[in-house]
């Protein structure tokens, strides 16, 4: 249960390790598809960084084709979840999309502001498996730059954002109530880290899906009600100003005990002589 340009794109499997995902000189189950469940409005000022993934052709011009979401983490890179470019998502293969682009400025996808960029290269972390949504990312290479105000640093392994207990945010365009009413606005919930052993009480296994912390991260609600969805598949999850994890899967959407599942960053992160993990061009 996931949550959830393509142009001459071609898809790459070429990396040998998950960390080299990012910049060269940089230092999954049951997917969330969805808006987030419990959240608020925000404005994309505050979050230059966040992006909605693209196609007319797979999606519709209504809410400008979005279906996925994203985090620009060098000036021409964006993350987004693997299982975003897969046949389950697309319906199609990657390679059958047409028109594949990421929207940076636009906070009503109803809206023509911001700029559409077309997709240039697609790298999915050779280690991604559909089947536990282990390593679920993968790098879209833009084809043109975005401002070095839009990138958002990374978090490290080590790094205390990673920490049970930490506050963090979660931003996307997907299902806010859980019964797919997509949001034309972005929005965010704030949700809390939590413990890899709550992780994988709640998942052990089976039908609602195995937690494995050395990939993923979870977070959410004790009592539910605040969680990503449908629609925010790629999307971010932030805390003290650094990027930790993208939304992944779950078990529904903000329900009690099923915490929200992420891609954790400081899996795929290169080893870097970067300050703080911040991206080269931050």
């Amino acid at each position: 249960m996931h949550r959830h340009t393509l142009g001459a794109l071609s898809t790459t499997f070429t990396l040998g390790t998950a960390a080299a995902l990012l910049p060269a000189v940089s230092p999954p189950a049951v997917r969330a598809d969805s808006v987030v469940i419990g959240g608020h409005p925000v404005r994309l000022a505050d979050s230059p960084w966040m992006v909605a993934l693209s196609s007319r052709d797979r999606f519709g011009a209504t809410r400008s084709g979005q279906f996925c979401g994203g985090a620009v983490v060098a000036r021409t890179t964006v993350l987004t979840a693997a299982h975003c470019l897969g046949t389950q998502t697309l319906g199609v293969p990657l390679d059958d999309v047409q028109d594949l682009k990421v929207i940076a400025g636009r906070e009503d996808l109803t809206t023509g502001t911001g700029q559409e960029i077309p997709v240039r290269e697609v790298t999915v972390d050779p280690s991604y498996d559909s089947g536990t949504n282990a390593a679920d990312v993968a790098a879209l290479t833009l084809s043109s730059a975005l401002p070095e105000s839009s990138v958002l640093p990374t978090a490290p392994e080590g790094d205390s954002a990673y920490q049970a207990g930490t506050q963090a945010t979660v931003y996307g365009w997907g299902d806010t109530t859980g019964a797919m009413e997509l949001s034309s606005g972005l929005r965010a919930a704030e949700v809390q880290v939590l413990p890899d052993s709550a992780c994988e009480a709640a998942y052990p296994g089976g039908t609602a899906g195995t937690y494995l912390a050395g990939t993923m991260l979870c977070a959410g609600d004790a009592e539910g009600g605040r969680d990503a969805c449908q629609g925010d598949s790629g999307g971010p999850l932030v805390a003290r100003e650094h990027l930790i994890g993208l939304v992944s899967w779950g078990s529904g959407c903000g329900r009690a005990g099923r915490p929200g599942v992420y891609t954790r960053i400081s899996a795929v992160l290169a080893d870097s002589d970067t300050p703080g993990g911040d991206t080269p061009g931050r």
